[in-house]
């Protein structure tokens, strides 16, 4: 996400205190984020803090809105951290709340699509970050970004995008079952010209016959051979056939 910084608050702010502007998170993604800072310790811990402010918009009654880090500062919380340093990007706190509302989209400040991808309210988001629900398909494209199967990009909320693109795509049954299964499916998707919209894409623009040529040159060998010699057994046959048709008689048998 894309935004300047204004004016870093180099006070803590206490993680209730800020106000999510998306609906979900992937909570296998939070579960990474906690066991990396739960490896910090002392000064480590201390100095990650000091280079990792939450991005926060000053709105109406002066409260802050988090607009990226969710995924860190959920995780953060759930590791019983009372607060967070925060940076200002915007004061909007003399807005009337639509306002508000209408600028936060216009920046890409804000995401209201719940679990299943749905556009909800503004006034559905939750009050807090540990009232964020999990969307495995954000986890999803979380592992599909560091797998490479996009490039991290500056379009605001461009996991989400990605998760969008997944829904449809992969069963939620197959998601929860296998999640590394899913992770390769969704690695092939990725690359196809159906995701060529989406932020970060990288992969070379094909066909989709030849991305299915691609996929069968990769079958085994032996795969191979034993189709090529079920192709000869039924060429030989049908010649043998075409003799007896003219009154030739079959080659004998060994």
């Amino acid at each position: 996400m894309s935004y300047a910084i204004h004016e870093p608050v180099l006070h803590p702010t206490p993680i209730p205190k800020l106000r999510p502007t998306q609906m979900t998170v992937g909570l296998r993604e939070v579960a990474l984020k906690r066991k990396a800072w739960a490896a910090r310790g002392g000064k480590k811990a201390d100095g990650f803090l000091a280079h990792h402010l939450a991005p926060v918009v000053i709105g109406p009654s002066e409260r802050s809105f988090l607009v990226d880090h969710h995924h860190l500062v959920r995780a953060l919380h759930d590791e019983g951290l009372e607060s967070v340093f925060v940076v200002i990007v915007a004061d909007l706190r003399k807005l009337d709340l639509e306002t508000f509302w209408n600028v936060m989209e216009f920046h890409g400040w804000a995401h209201p699509y719940d679990a299943n991808g749905k556009r909800r309210d503004f006034a559905d988001l939750p009050k807090t970050v540990e009232d964020l629900v999990d969307d495995p398909y954000r986890s999803l494209a979380g592992e599909l970004r560091s797998a490479g199967g996009f490039a991290k990009d500056t379009t605001p909320f461009s996991e989400f995008l990605w998760a969008d693109f997944l829904r449809p795509r992969i069963k939620a049954k197959e998601l929860r079952k296998d999640f590394d299964t899913a992770l390769e499916h969704a690695t092939t998707l990725a690359k196809t010209e159906d995701a060529s919209y989406l932020p970060g894409w990288c992969a070379p623009h094909v066909k989709p016959a030849q991305v299915a040529k691609t996929a069968a040159a990769k079958k085994p060998a032996a795969a191979k051979g034993a189709a090529g010699k079920e192709a000869s057994g039924k060429s030989a046959k049908h010649k043998d056939e075409a003799k007896l048709r003219r009154g030739a008689a079959p080659p004998a048998a060994d």
